[in-house]
């Protein structure tokens, strides 16, 4: 029965999200025409590149769409940019398995809409698709060029690793206050990127935007979370009766924001300590007293639906490892939990948690299952 009303209440929430999730940012597009448009654009802070995007003219207006046929750039105003451009780029695979025994790149020309990371005298962008992340540079809007990296198979049947994209920037992007080691230890990733880009173009006293920045949220927190047990239990024996437990635990959550979507799903981990005591009597005498205590090893994934920038609901699954404390009840068990909880000002929470039914132990021949009213505050 709790399943079926948290479910229900999952649902409710879902159709809900479905109506008012739907946010508008105020941003621009520039079309073929070179005409700038302002306009409100749905920023689905996008983990690949896209190739369109949805946007309102005003509030009260229709939805629209343009695709990279028709506009030059697109952009939210200290968020985000997109650029349309042709470029050459080498789609060469990464993987182990499908490297090829070419050291240099594979290129191919192609129309995309490429995201500026930093953008000054010499600017940095990204393109990321399935399996795919290249970076590209200008210097003072010249033509864009990918900075290659590629590893390949080698004559001896080894990895090998084409770094031409050190020698780019050394050539290319010189200032005194960069040194060539700097360079030489460079690694194909967008932070050492942004960082070496952000110190060239402060090196020549040249503005410039780092939208990484303007973008960086709080993607850690670590949460203190007591909570409140309820737990109902069934023994095998049908002589058997069983009083329900009410007792209290503690936890303390490691949350990792994935960055991308809107930063609405989360890596969770949580180490939880609970105890509670098991009654059992048969024909109304008390047969057994066990004092029961646990640290439950939680991992799981959390999705949030945001209301306003101070409330959201938040929905997660994981997956719970047990180990037992005390020697009596030694079997391990490994069981689901699903939440449903709601979050205030990034710094207070409240979840209701339903675990799926776990064996207390071989010995003790009975069946619990949990819900959970838990209390939460981020530390940070």
């Amino acid at each position: 029965m709790m399943k079926i009303k948290l479910l229900f209440l999952l649902t409710t929430i879902l159709s809900f999200n479905c109506y008012s999730q739907i946010s508008f940012e105020n941003g621009y597009y520039i079309d073929n025409n070179n005409q700038k448009i302002n306009c409100l654009i749905k920023n689905l802070d996008w983990e690949k590149n896209p190739t369109e995007f949805k946007y309102k003219l005003s509030e009260n207006s229709e939805l629209k769409e343009n695709s990279i046929k028709s506009v030059k750039e697109f952009g939210i105003p200290n968020a985000l940019k997109y650029v349309r451009s042709s470029v050459k780029i080498d789609r060469s695979s990464n993987k182990v398995d499908e490297l090829d025994n070419e050291r240099g790149p594979t290129f191919q020309e192609e129309e995309l809409f490429l995201k500026v990371l930093v953008e000054g005298k010499s600017t940095l962008y990204t393109y990321v698709d399935i399996g795919l992340i290249r970076y590209f540079y200008s210097i003072d809007k010249s033509n864009i060029e990918q900075l290659i990296f590629k590893s390949y198979i080698t004559p001896e049947y080894k990895i090998g690793t084409n770094n031409r994209f050190r020698n780019q920037l050394w050539d290319d992007l010189k200032c005194s206050d960069i040194k060539k080691n700097r360079v030489e230890k460079l690694k194909y990733r967008k932070s050492d990127l942004v960082n070496f880009f952000v110190a060239y173009n402060g090196c020549n006293n040249e503005k410039y935007i780092n939208f990484e920045e303007k973008q960086k949220k709080d993607l850690f927190n670590l949460n203190i979370r007591p909570r409140l047990n309820i737990s109902s239990f069934e023994s095998n024996f049908s002589n058997s009766t069983i009083k329900n437990s009410l007792d209290f635990g503690f936890g303390l959550e490691a949350e990792f924001i994935l960055p991308f979507n809107k930063n609405k799903w989360s890596f969770i981990v949580e180490p939880i300590y609970t105890s509670f005591t098991v009654e059992k009597s048969t024909n109304g005498g008390l047969e057994d007293v066990i004092n029961y205590s646990t640290i439950e090893c939680n991992a799981g994934v959390r999705y949030y639906f945001f209301l306003n920038d101070n409330s959201k609901f938040f929905i997660n699954t994981s997956l719970i490892y047990d180990l037992r404390i005390n020697e009596s009840t030694n079997l391990t068990t490994i069981y689901m939990a699903y939440g449903l909880g709601y979050k205030y000002n990034d710094k207070y929470s409240i979840e209701l948690r339903h675990q799926s039914p776990r064996r207390l132990g071989n010995d003790i021949n009975v069946d619990s299952k949990t819900l959970s009213i838990i209390f939460g505050y981020s530390l940070f």
